[in-house]
């Protein structure tokens, strides 16, 4: 009777394993490609819309080559008002934190070696980056039994911290992420900068790859296929964290595809540019190559990202728009420093997947509402059965109906951007968005027209800010700040300090 009792015992918990198993084992597998300096033209992909919504090409979606992202781009739903913060660090923070940079006040990118908050920057502002105690994406996951792969770029913190680590952030794996955000180069020749003046910016855990002529960006997608075989061939759902160091400067022209744009007539920088973005295409296409032939594609989750707006080098910021027709670039407070590519797709549809029927997306299809790189954490953590400690606040919103190309009508329509810092493109200022509405803060004024205290623009009527409505539209500009000045005080955001009132902190003005 006693052994009947402990067979039956043994039975219920060996079944009782395999279930937990088998929960674990749908649990769906992400992907986060992440790539540097990125803006919403760099790419062949239409983002931008015409009055009705529908893709608008313009002359950079012909220079540039990018038929995986195409790809991607058809299979699932891609934004043309998705936001990013204007500087890398603040927005790489902001998706592993779920918060804006105001809130987790790492607002200017990180200098991996000296505190970087310029002249009349606030004192308090993270600098450090990311701790091991933060609550962050890849320790939620990797607490659930996912295998967190990092593999790239990390800038998540300075050199002497721990978010100079992202195995203290909750990656199980790191390859090529470190302090800084600029790769000291991308040739293999050069051992990706050791041994070079740029030497500290020297990419690590490549060694096997030094004197080759592999680039950096196949370099990093080859190391990444491994670690993503073993996580399948363990029955372990996977969370990778595709970070490229493309298309960041140092402009380093990537052979294979040097030839597609020696003709364009473009300037050398600019063509290196673009073959850095093609490498970068060419990578995703190798990732979802690989998740098809592992038989994981239909149940991995794809979200393709930028993480500020572009800073391709195709002449003087101020003679050519980079992100033509925006205006502006990385750093700037104009569209073209803020808006990225936002594209997010099952990596192969199946209609009788659980995981793709509990958050459908919609195929070959344009989201026109707005939406931020905070917004990935709480869709994640939602569609995995996951929660927060209650403790840490999450500014962004859940993406479900919007993914399905539907409106979604409770979501909140704005979205801020506080840089209290300088020197950049753009230096102290806040801007804050509102339905159509956008308004600029500079905290220190500017002589210059275009700098003046405060920038209103229509971005219905006005996409390009052509036109500011500041002087004309008051009544608007004090609403508009009113709802920019209420979201600083709600993100706990700090301030500029006064350059005459010995530090206090500079806080913006109602006109």
């Amino acid at each position: 009777m006693m052994m009947t009792i402990r067979r039956t015992v043994l039975v219920v918990l060996m079944l009782s394993c395999a279930c937990i198993g088998a929960v674990r084992a749908e649990r769906p597998n992400i992907v986060i490609f992440l790539v540097d300096d990125m803006g919403v033209m760099d790419t062949s992909v239409p983002f931008l819309t015409d009055d009705d919504g529908t893709p608008k090409r313009y002359p950079l979606n012909d220079y540039y080559r990018t038929p995986n992202m195409e790809r991607l781009a058809k299979q699932g739903i891609r934004f043309n008002n998705f936001y990013a913060m204007s500087v890398c660090s603040p927005t790489r923070i902001s998706i592993m934190t779920g918060q804006n940079a105001s809130r987790h006040q790492a607002t200017n990118w990180i200098n991996p070696e000296k505190n970087n908050r310029g002249p009349f920057g606030p004192t308090q502002w993270n600098w450090k980056g990311l701790k091991t105690s933060d609550v962050t994406l890849p320790r939620l996951l990797q607490g659930a039994g996912y295998r967190t792969i990092h593999v790239g770029k990390g800038h998540f913190g300075a050199r002497a911290f721990e978010g100079a680590e992202p195995k203290n952030l909750g990656f199980d794996i790191n390859v090529g992420g470190a302090s800084f955000g600029a790769p000291g180069s991308y040739y293999g020749s050069q051992n990706y900068g050791l041994g070079t003046r740029r030497s500290h910016h020297a990419v690590p855990h490549l060694k096997k790859y030094h004197g080759s002529e592999t680039f950096l960006t196949e370099a990093l997608t080859i190391e990444a296929k491994p670690h993503v075989t073993a996580a399948v061939k363990d029955d372990a759902p996977f969370f990778l964290y595709m970070s490229h160091y493309a298309v960041h400067a140092p402009f380093n022209s990537d052979p294979r595809f040097a030839a597609n744009y020696k003709d364009s007539g473009k300037p050398a920088p600019a063509q290196a540019f673009a073959t850095l973005i093609e490498g970068m295409d060419k990578s995703l296409g190798d990732v979802l190559d690989h998740l098809n032939e592992l038989g994981v594609a239909e149940n991995t989750l794809v979200f393709f990202l930028g993480d500020n707006g572009s800073d391709a080098p195709l002449g003087h910021q101020h003679a050519v728009a980079c992100a033509a027709p925006l205006r502006g670039k990385k750093g700037a407070h104009y569209e073209g420093g803020m808006r990225v590519p936002f594209i997010a797709t099952w990596a192969k549809a199946s209609g009788d997947n659980s995981n793709q029927k509990r958050l459908p997306i919609v195929a070959d299809a344009i989201q026109i509402q707005q939406a931020a790189v905070y917004d990935l954490f709480p869709t994640i953590l939602a569609l995995t059965d996951l929660e927060p400690r209650k403790k840490h606040v999450v500014d962004g919103l859940r993406l479900d109906t919007l993914l399905t190309g539907e409106p979604d009508k409770k979501r909140a329509e704005t979205f801020l951007m506080h840089y209290p810092h300088s020197p950049h493109r753009s230096d102290y200022f806040t801007c804050y968005r509102s339905g159509d509405w956008k308004v600029v803060y500079h905290y220190f004024p500017s002589k210059a027209s275009e700098d003046s205290h405060y920038q209103l623009y229509n971005l219905a009527e006005d996409p390009f800010e052509s036109k500011n409505l500041a002087t004309g539209k008051p009544d608007q500009l004090r609403v508009m700040m009113r709802g920019l000045i209420a979201s600083l005080e709600q993100t706990n955001a700090l301030y500029p300090v006064d350059k005459t009132d010995g530090g206090a902190p500079l806080k913006p003005k109602l006109p």
